[in-house]
């Protein structure tokens, strides 16, 4: 189940946990993130091609497509046993921005992203059938676990507007990580 958790950002103390996806969506839009569920046209499995994927989310993300200007769409893929699994994860763990929206659909699978905003920390369980969207600029970082699992629909505007810009700031380190998050989420 999605769940978002709202810390302050100086001590981490959890201020409120969501898991009502309205909630989740309205609470996010109060600092200009968006979160939305989406539904498949179709029956989807492990053999679904990327170009049928895509199809079968078509209208959600034409939808985006022109609200934002999007340019491209793509499916990505990353498993248990990626061989650059571990150099991958470690590329989002810090806090960072973009010059472009960082917006992802989760076909299957979770991740988790943690907003810094207005004094506060977001942390977003995202699962299949979630969309998170954050806007260029917004302070973030993602964790995939140690075992990343998950399908996720990306859109850009440019691809070179998903660079990474770090921010130096070492605040990620006092949240929890994916792996501890879920053993919280289920207790």
């Amino acid at each position: 189940m999605s769940e978002l958790r709202i810390y302050a950002d100086g001590s981490a103390q959890l201020l409120q946990r969501v898991t009502d996806g309205q909630t989740i969506a309205a609470s996010l839009a109060a600092i200009n993130v968006t979160f939305e569920r989406w539904q498949a046209d179709r029956k989807l499995d492990a053999t679904t091609s990327n170009d049928d994927i895509i199809a079968a989310y078509r209208p959600s993300v034409d939808r985006l497509m022109k609200q934002y200007a999007f340019q491209s769409v793509d499916v990505i893929s990353l498993r248990p046993d990626h061989p650059e699994r571990e150099m991958l994860r470690n590329k989002f763990l810090s806090e960072h921005t973009h010059s472009d929206f960082e917006v992802r659909f989760f076909v299957d699978g979770r991740g988790l992203f943690f907003i810094h905003d207005q004094g506060k920390v977001y942390g977003l369980l995202c699962e299949a059938g979630d969309l998170i969207s954050v806007p260029a600029h917004v302070r973030h970082w993602f964790d995939m676990g140690a075992r990343p699992d998950f399908k996720c629909i990306r859109l850009f505007t440019t691809p070179e507007g998903w660079v990474a810009n770090y921010t130096g700031d070492d605040i990620a380190k006092r949240f929890p990580r994916f792996d501890d998050y879920l053993a919280s989420h289920a207790a």
